[in-house]
């Protein structure tokens, strides 16, 4: 069964070719007139052929992308221990007042960026699930990188901050420990972007899913 749907699904038209071919040597057609139809039928084919592989490569990449989300929403969102936000909450542990109200900022943004998340987790997964994944690869994936620039944001201003004040090094090291999986997790998206690059126009550069940086022990 397998064999035959990949008959179909591809070996249509070599085998209306050899049909045509056949049939035409039996009943003795001129070749001037069997040639432009074998010719014809082998152009239509190739076309549906590139068609049908792009929209394979489409499919994957739509897959990838849905997990690419899936795993970032699960790992650097919500409760995570990883979550950016979470390494920021280590700071409430400084005497600095103003540490105290970046980091309550931050906490609203959490819940900002925890609400949109999920939402774009919810509609992605619907979409693909009908299939649509052609009409909305490009919005989603567009809305997938500014959802991790705008997250980026916060790694780097956490960076900033320990680089620039006394910050316990448990903070340190749990934002090292995020750092070592977060940029994993960028490699893979880069990965991804140079994929869809190659069958579609994303009007997005790999390079511009930024790496954090690891922070330095202090004191040597």
């Amino acid at each position: 069964m397998y064999t035959l749907k990949i008959l179909i699904n591809r070996g249509w038209y070599p085998a209306l070719i050899t049909a045509l071919a056949v049939a035409g040597y039996i009943l003795g057609w001129p070749i001037e007139a069997v040639a432009p139809a074998m010719i014809l039928i082998l152009g239509i084919g190739l076309v549906v052929t590139v068609i049908k592989a792009r929209e394979r490569q489409l499919e994957r990449s739509s897959v990838k992308l849905r997990q690419l989300a899936e795993y970032f929403n699960r790992r650097f969102m919500g409760d995570s221990s990883l979550s950016i936000f979470a390494v920021i909450d280590g700071l409430f542990g400084v005497e600095n007042p103003k540490l105290w109200e970046w980091a309550r900022a931050c906490d609203m943004s959490r819940r900002i960026f925890n609400s949109w998340s999920d939402s774009f987790i919810s509609r992605m997964k619907s979409d693909i699930g009908l299939r649509k994944f052609a009409d909305y690869l490009h919005s989603y994936l567009n809305e997938f990188w500014l959802i991790t620039s705008q997250y980026h944001d916060f790694v780097e201003q956490f960076y900033e901050v320990a680089e620039k004040m006394e910050v316990p090094q448990e903070a340190i090291d749990q934002y090292n420990k995020f750092v070592m999986e977060y940029n994993a997790f960028v490699q893979n998206f880069r990965d991804n972007i140079m994929e869809l690059r190659s069958i579609s126009r994303t009007g997005i550069e790999p390079p511009s899913v930024k790496l954090a940086q690891e922070i330095a022990k202090k004191g040597g």
